[in-house]
């Protein structure tokens, strides 16, 4: 009788110390205000700028950058009585940098322009059957921090009118140069790694957002020029370095599996329609992940793959393990490797039947980038060249040493190899980037190849990528070579980490509607640890000790601290019944290549940490507190999911 009064009397407490504790979360709590999402701004952006379409050819609705991130772009809105077939000029400073385009015939014409110049009062020709109607549109001018080249030489006689893009790895703008090196389009917001036309017409690029320290992106987004995104694909292990587009339109990309305890050794296959995952290749089942490469392999980080490039004829992929010095090549229907390109040194004996004998005197490549089949069934790749050699006794100085694109054909039958083209290595040290860049083929003896990560100190040339330098000048080449003869070159105060040549009119149609997200980037994971939080301090003081911020996104919540190393944190979601917890990590990786700089690595003492706490698995109100060294606060906020 006693132990059930005592329950009882334990029970009524209990549901006291609840109501006190709902009714004093009921009055001081508040709700986290949800972070402004581009895919709802854009659209509401749009909304307004249909609202009212009724205008005509002699008084048109211009609207300059009018989804809110491509500064050098407009649309303009008109109709006719009648099909028509539009043709749009923007006048360029001479003959290669006038961009044309015809659109298809309708009544109602809602025209992306590119290529506009920054503050500048751009002269742009609407021509309808056989009449010119001239426009000026006028942009603002560039951000102060914008980086324009040092340097441009343009052989005009063989060159056309298409732009070079490029994407920053340190300070800079994802961004278009003309042939005079002028800027005629640029993003105002972080969409970084690789930057590709699909076959639609429209550009790939990385998401704006990151997953996981230090450049791991949520995932990628499908955008026209104008900055309209259609698509986003969020991945549970993000999106970093490449993307390739596969026949059937699915996207093959380079992501990681946070699960484990390595990174930049997964590959997966994304449904283009759905988001889906429909592959994985885990490369720790393909390749040994001891070091059998350079000095910037870590546990951690093993192979650092930094391409990705499909093979129909093949039906294989080939990748770039930068930190392995090897270029592989792995059958996508069985995933077993096929053919390595590199040094054999210090690979396993059961490994070397992979290995190529050189039939020529070549030289193997370095810490290499960017690898891709040719049409003609050739290898070719960006040769970083860090040291040329695993032996510590043979390095070569970055002073001494060179980078290049490199072309090697193969005959997988007999696993030959030869040297057959190469560019860089007569240019020296100046072109030599231990780092990032990039090769692309344009035609036949017609390539681009982008140097993009020079770095030099007061000591000389640096082996190391610009982020690990202080007071570095950086410097980016970007190189367009025909029949043997450069024939452009653009240079650049900043490392950029590829570059593309592309037309601006891809023949991609614009379509209005909301962009899609598609895919999730997984449920958060949780420790067992369930701590009472009834008892707690109130966090105005820590607020502003440890700067914390919190954001509620459309997908996700995000903690932001500033924290010592020594420093053990939860973030506590709780509502009321039951809570969940999260470790929030407090520790720098030993990264090696810090292949973009957002930034965000920690120096010294404190570390700046970011918990991403996933909106997947979580239903209802959940009010936030964050445990520090074992003490709980209340952060007097919650979400509702």
């Amino acid at each position: 009788m006693k132990k059930t009064v005592l329950k009882f009397i334990v029970l009524i407490i209990a549901t006291c110390l609840c109501s006190i504790f709902i009714y004093y979360h009921v009055e001081r709590a508040k709700e986290v205000d949800a972070t402004a999402d581009i895919l709802n701004t854009q659209f509401a952006l749009e909304s307004e700028m249909l609202a009212d379409t009724n205008y005509t050819l002699d008084d048109p609705k211009i609207i300059v950058n009018p989804y809110g991130i491509s500064p050098l772009t407009a649309i303009i809105i008109f109709n006719t009585s009648d099909l028509t077939t539009p043709t749009v000029t923007i006048h360029g400073k001479d003959k290669l940098t006038t961009f044309t385009n015809t659109f298809t015939p309708s009544k109602q014409h809602i025209l992306p322009i590119y290529g506009l110049y920054p503050d500048t009062e751009n002269e742009v020709t609407i021509t309808v059957n056989e009449k010119d109607y001239d426009f000026t549109i006028k942009t603002e001018p560039l951000p102060d921090d914008f980086i324009l080249p040092t340097d441009v030489t343009a052989d005009k006689d063989n060159l056309n009118n298409d732009l070079y893009f490029v994407t920053p790895s340190s300070t800079g703008y994802t961004a278009a140069y003309d042939v005079n090196g002028d800027v005629r389009w640029y993003l105002n917001d972080t969409f970084i790694w690789d930057i590709q036309r699909l076959n639609n017409g429209h550009i790939m690029l990385s998401s704006n957002r990151l997953i996981n320290e230090p450049y791991y992106m949520t995932g990628l987004v499908e955008m026209d020029l104008l900055g309209k995104i259609y698509y986003e694909y969020s991945l549970p292990g993000g999106y970093h370095h490449d993307v390739f587009e596969m026949p059937n339109g699915n996207l093959l990309v380079a992501s990681d599996n946070f699960e484990g305890d390595t990174v930049e050794d997964y590959i997966v296959e994304i449904d283009r329609s759905t988001g889906e995952i429909v592959k994985q290749i885990d490369l720790k089942n393909i390749l040994p992940t001891i070091s059998t490469g350079n000095e910037n392999w870590i546990e951690y980080d093993w192979f650092h793959n930094n391409s990705v490039w499909y093979d129909s004829k093949t039906n294989s992929i080939t990748l770039s393990g930068r930190h392995q010095d090897a270029v592989i090549n792995i059958d996508y229907s069985t995933n077993q490797l096929n053919w390595i390109i590199g040094d054999n040194t210090n690979w396993d004996e059961e490994y070397q039947k992979y290995f190529f004998e050189p039939t020529n005197d070549l030289e193997w490549q370095w810490s290499q980038h960017a690898a891709m089949i040719l049409p003609n069934g050739n290898v070719f790749i960006f040769d970083n060249g860090n040291n040329r050699s695993k032996n510590e006794e043979d390095f070569i100085s970055a002073d001494d040493n060179y980078s290049r694109g490199v072309i090697y054909s193969i005959n997988t039958n007999n696993m030959t190899i030869s040297q057959v083209w190469q560019y860089g290595k007569e240019r020296g040290s100046e072109y030599y980037s231990p780092y990032i860049s990039d090769v692309d083929y344009l035609d036949e003896n017609h390539y681009l190849i982008h140097s993009g990560g020079h770095v030099e100190t007061s000591d000389g040339v640096s082996n190391n990528p610009g982020g690990f330098e202080e007071n570095a000048e950086l410097t980016s080449y970007t190189t367009e070579i025909k029949d043997n003869e450069v024939i452009f070159e653009m240079v650049l105060p900043s490392n950029y980490y590829r570059a593309e040549k592309l037309s601006l009119y891809a023949n991609d149609t614009y379509m209005i509607g909301q962009g899609i997200r598609l895919g999730n980037m997984g449920e958060t994971k949780t420790n067992d640890k369930n701590p009472m939080i009834i008892f707690n301090k109130d966090a105005d003081e820590i607020v502003e000790k440890y700067d914390l911020k919190i954001t509620n996104e459309i997908d996700r919540l995000v903690v932001e601290g500033t924290f010592k190393k020594t420093d053990e944190v939860q973030i506590i979601l709780d509502n009321i019944f039951k809570n969940k917890t999260y470790d929030m990590v407090i520790s720098s990786k030993p990264y090696t290549a810090l292949c973009v700089d957002l930034n965000n690595q920690n120096k010294g003492e404190e570390i700046t940490a970011y918990k991403y706490i996933n909106h997947l698995g979580l239903s209802g109100k959940y009010y936030i507190y964050i445990k520090i060294n074992g003490q709980v606060y209340d952060l007097d906020k919650y979400i509702n999911v």
